[in-house]
């Protein structure tokens, strides 16, 4: 039995990346998802803005981009510099935690294969651990 390529389709067949297999509107429901957590948790609300409507669209594009997408994202923004756009705010180990723990909510609630969550979920785990910027 061969290892699983993440991006395997129900089919058997595969696509070229995460973006192809799960099409644009995945990336939404994702963010929807990842953002009815942040909503009511004390100690990540704080960081955003009042109003998570652009929140939800900067970090859908960031994802359709980075996952084989279109640079829409880019295009509007310019270059993601993820840790310059966080600088700003206290990132600890508990803030990373509690962001890792509503993706991984967020990412289970997706409809991936385990190879797919596994890639996934890497590449939230390395990201957030960069973004760290404060001990403790």
């Amino acid at each position: 039995m061969g290892r699983q390529v993440p991006w395997a389709r129900s089919d058997g067949g595969s696509a070229e990346s995460l973006y192809e297999l799960v099409g644009p509107e995945w990336f939404v429901a994702l963010v929807d998802r990842f953002y009815a957590g942040v909503a009511d948790d004390e100690l990540l609300r704080p960081l955003y803005p009042a109003d998570l409507t652009a929140s939800r669209l900067h970090m859908a594009g960031f994802l359709k981009q980075y996952w084989g997408g279109p640079a829409d994202y880019s295009a509007e923004r310019g270059h993601p510099r993820l840790r310059m756009r966080h600088a700003p705010f206290r990132i600890g180990a508990a803030e990373r935690d509690a962001w890792l723990g509503h993706m991984a909510i967020a990412v289970d609630g997706g409809d991936l294969t385990d190879a797919a969550v596994t890639a996934v979920m890497g590449y939230f785990q390395s990201a957030a651990e960069h973004l760290v910027n404060h001990p403790g």
